[in-house]
């Protein structure tokens, strides 16, 4: 089978696509045949070594969706022919999903209904679970509250809209212009341009006074902000920064409303299977959907990784093999 893999750790032109034998399933795990696999930023870290990988040749893929090839020897709940999507591989356990077929083990995956488009959930999975465990289990955000999310065109952030809207929350997000009207047709009430100079007061207008739950993909430029544009009682879950020591100029504005801020990683997530059902009822009913900018061939893998660290677009890239 074709496999992207890296040799040794690099820029994006260390990877390549070799012939590879097709690997075999574990007891408990699958193999797919891969429809598609989500390129993620913390792919290029596994690739430049910032992330260590399980080993060298690797193969590199976080998201994969799929049709069951075969299945290992303990596995019940599975067989061939089922269409399936997961995440959580192409780390320092697993190779990942960029190939003509990958395993993964049978807590990382879960059946894809037939409402969902098998392409798309390929590039569900880092995106949709983590927008569904930062506001579903760790802000518990709540019908009618007010919710920010900043960066709506991201992966994370189109999720977390959608996710959002759909537990009929108010949700105000920022974008640069191109995507409003977008993400207003993906369930945002308010689009806001992030850029502006009265960003702060134009949040608080938007949300009668202060927002009750905020997703923070960028923790170093708004966790004072967060804090200033806080309702009474609000949550804030941080899931990233570019620069490592974010810190407020004024806690105070914080402890003054009672503001609880969580940080997370997907990847601590206990049981990646309860959210990737939600995110798969969601997918089949219409009420999400992984909006796919752009489709790469695997010989185009290091383009696609260098357009997800560098360009703009709404929504998610990935690679059918």
């Amino acid at each position: 089978m074709r496999a992207v893999r890296l040799h040794e750790h690099g820029d994006a032109d260390v990877l390549g696509v070799d012939e590879i034998d097709r690997p075999e399933p574990g007891d408990d795990e699958l193999l797919l045949e891969v429809a598609a696999a989500g390129v993620n930023p913390v792919d290029t870290y596994f690739r430049d070594g910032s992330y260590e990988p399980v080993g060298l040749p690797f193969t590199p893929g976080v998201d994969v969706s799929g049709v069951v090839a075969d299945v290992g020897s303990e596995v019940e709940d599975f067989e061939p022919g089922d269409r399936v999507y997961g995440t959580g591989i192409g780390n320092a356990t697993e190779q990942g999903a960029s190939a003509e077929y990958a395993t993964i083990p049978t807590d990382r995956v879960v059946h894809l209904p037939d409402g969902a488009d098998l392409v798309k959930a390929g590039g569900a999975g880092v995106a949709a679970v983590t927008a569904w465990r930062a506001l579903i289990d760790h802000a518990d955000l709540q019908p009618a509250e007010y919710c920010l999310v900043h960066g709506g065109s991201g992966g994370v952030g189109h999720a977390a809209v959608q996710i959002a809207n759909a537990v009929s929350a108010r949700v105000i997000t920022t974008a640069s212009e191109e995507y409003h009207e977008d993400l207003e047709a993906l369930g945002a009430e308010t689009v806001l341009d992030y850029g502006r100079d009265d960003l702060a007061d134009a949040v608080l207008e938007a949300s009668d006074g202060g927002v009750d739950v905020i997703l923070d993909h960028r923790l170093d430029d708004y966790l004072q902000f967060d804090a200033d544009v806080a309702a009474t009682g609000a949550r804030v879950v941080g899931i990233g920064e570019n620069s490592p020591d974010p810190a407020f100029t004024n806690d105070g504005a914080a402890r003054s409303k009672d503001v609880s801020y969580q940080f997370m990683s997907m990847f601590n997530t206990p049981d990646l299977r309860v959210a990737l059902r939600g995110v798969a009822h969601l997918m089949d009913v219409g009420a999400l959907s992984i909006e796919v900018a752009r489709r790469y061939d695997l010989e185009e893998v290091a383009d696609a990784q260098r357009d997800v660290m560098n360009d703009s677009f709404l929504g998610k890239l990935v690679l059918e093999p």
